[in-house]
């Protein structure tokens, strides 16, 4: 009977849940208590650091700055508090934004491209609408975690009559670089997707050229405005090059239910495309995300889940050579923070709940 009870006592032990381990003092935070927008993580192999950039927000740094903030982590589940890795200085044309930060080595230096705007600086109008002055500026640093400086007074690599934004760094095969970015569907009604070349110290050299417009999407889905406008949108062009060689750009817009994490593939394997549409990597209100490979050699996504008081959202990834594609949700990580079906009722008070 005793050894009954032993055994019997062994097996609820064994069944009984693990205490989760204490978060490190020096990373304390879970993804659900960070707030990100337009997340963009370096994996840095020599400090075997993740950096995750997103704009500075004072809840999070106690700064009031216009700029962007970094956290960091070893393990892609715990994080540090933020700092921040670049201000704009007090005398730019820019009065707001700082969105969409991204961090790129190039000649031996680390280079930041974010998006700022002053919605005072107007552009010609287009019909009804009114756009501003918008577009992204570079900024350079010598340690990947800042500080970063402005690069040519802070003004925006494309032309400066343009309203565009979330613009990154594409090396091409020749090792050449461009500029790649969202033209605003403020400026051109249906947003889209253009590259400007760049010389050896990241300022144009050359003119805007189309690689496509968000309409192309056979799931993407205008958004009708006041005046009774349809205007599609464009955000965060992103690029991967597969173990095939095939050149892959991951973007965003919205679709039936909302914001949508999708992938368009280069035809011709260079940036010029032509471009085709895919099946979108993930729906569900998420987007602006980014590629990159962590440290176990595991391709990874990270992304933006809800629009409105985004959190980020990590996902385990397959480069299929032709594509790449979602494995699973890495909710051992990101503690899945927000409902897993979009008529769940939110988390707190302050979240809206998700049209169903």
């Amino acid at each position: 009977m005793g050894f009954r009870l032993l055994i019997v006592a062994l097996a609820a032990l064994a069944a009984a849940p693990v205490a989760a381990q204490p978060a490190p003092a020096e990373a304390p935070l879970l993804l659900p208590q960070m707030q990100l927008h337009d997340p963009f993580i370096v994996a840095d192999k020599a400090s075997k650091t993740y950096y995750l950039f997103t704009r500075n927000e004072a809840a999070m740094t106690g700064d009031r700055r216009l700029g962007t903030m970094v956290y960091t982590s070893k393990d892609l589940k715990y994080w540090s508090r933020p700092r921040v890795a670049f201000a704009l200085p007090e005398d730019s044309w820019a009065k707001g934004g700082a969105w969409a930060p991204e961090v790129h080595a190039w000649k031996g230096k680390w280079y930041l491209f974010t998006t700022f705007h002053d919605e005072a600086a107007r552009l010609p109008p287009e019909g009804n609408r009114k756009p501003y002055r918008r577009g992204t500026i570079l900024a350079v640093a010598d340690k990947v975690d800042g500080p970063y400086r402005v690069v040519r007074g802070g003004e925006p690599i494309a032309p400066r009559e343009l309203m565009t934004l979330d613009g990154t760094l594409h090396v091409d095969a020749a090792g050449k670089p461009w500029l790649v970015y969202a033209h605003e569907w403020l400026q051109t009604t249906i947003g889209t997707i253009e590259a400007i070349p760049l010389d050896d110290n990241l300022a144009a050299a050359g003119p805007p050229r189309l690689l496509f417009r968000a309409n192309e999407a056979s799931w993407a889905k205008g958004q009708r405005q006041a005046d009774g406008d349809d205007v599609w949108v464009t955000d965060g062009p992103e690029f991967y090059r597969t173990s095939a060689g095939t050149l892959m750009m991951l973007w965003s817009s919205y679709g039936e239910r909302g914001y949508v994490q999708s992938v368009a593939r280069s035809k011709s394997g260079a940036l010029e495309g032509p471009w085709e549409q895919l099946d979108p990597l993930v729906r569900r209100d998420s987007g602006h995300g980014m590629l990159f490979r962590a440290f176990d050699g595991r391709l990874m996504m990270v992304l933006h889940r809800p629009f409105t008081f985004a959190l980020g959202k990590l996902y385990e990834m397959k480069d299929a050579g032709d594509r790449v594609e979602v494995v699973r949700e890495a909710t051992e990580l990101d503690l899945e923070a927000y409902p897993t079906h979009p008529c769940i009722q939110p988390h707190t008070p302050t979240e809206r709940k998700v049209d169903c």
